[in-house]
């Protein structure tokens, strides 16, 4: 099995380049789908929530309300540093759990292990590939404008909470462009799968596989 990680930066378009592995044959293993189940109603991640941003943090409903927590955080550094504390334990450890699932069902598996905060919290140290969608800043400030509908000041917010995609590149090992067109984007995605299924047949590395984690994430 090989597990490589897939990161960009917000609207970067990292979510149809996602899309364009698993319908390729990848497994796809999306932090942000994790993250949204492990904060629902009544999740011990909830809890914590609601415990340190308030009552007011709920929807009618009593589920956390998204838009809101988003707002806080992205313009609260601290806030975001505590809210990654309660949640980020929660999600490596799904992470984790399915990873070594699969492994159990499909030894020559390709997993990509889609996550946002890839570099930030230090997961990257361990993986086989390193896989960055990449768009020029400029390019990515006005398709999140364009695609959440927000101001050019909350949209500059949100891209300044994350490490900028020109820093991440010193990560990556692999580079997606996706400033041109979707077919474009496809034709490199199909040709980095070959490349990881190359890998996994030279590279088969016995044991257990296990999440690094930086500390940093959490202070």
């Amino acid at each position: 099995m090989l597990v490589a990680g897939l990161t960009g930066g917000i609207a970067s378009g990292k979510s149809t380049v996602s899309r364009m592995f698993r319908e390729a044959g990848a497994k796809l293993i999306d932090a942000d789908e994790i993250a949204r189940e492990v904060v629902k109603k009544g999740k011990p991640a909830w809890s914590k929530i609601k415990v340190h941003f308030g009552e007011e943090i709920l929807l009618p409903d009593g589920e956390i309300n998204r838009d809101l927590l988003g707002k806080i955080i992205f313009h609260d550094h601290s806030q975001k540093k505590e809210l990654n504390r309660i949640v980020h334990p929660f999600v490596f450890q799904k992470i984790e759990e399915n990873i070594i699932n699969t492994e159990s069902g499909n030894p020559n598996a390709i997993v990509i292990l889609d996550v946002p905060l890839l570099i930030e919290t230090g997961i990257y140290h361990n993986l086989s590939e390193i896989i960055l969608v990449y768009i020029p800043e400029n390019l990515q400030l006005e398709r999140l404008i364009a695609r959440d509908h927000i101001s050019e000041i909350d949209a500059k917010a949100r891209i300044c909470s994350q490490i900028p995609i020109d820093e991440k590149k010193q990560f990556a090992s692999i580079l997606i462009d996706n400033s041109k067109s979707y077919e474009k984007t496809k034709e490199k995605v199909l040709d980095v799968f070959q490349i990881l299924h190359e890998k996994e047949k030279a590279e088969k590395k016995p044991g257990r596989f296990h999440l690094s984690i930086s500390h940093e994430a959490f202070e």
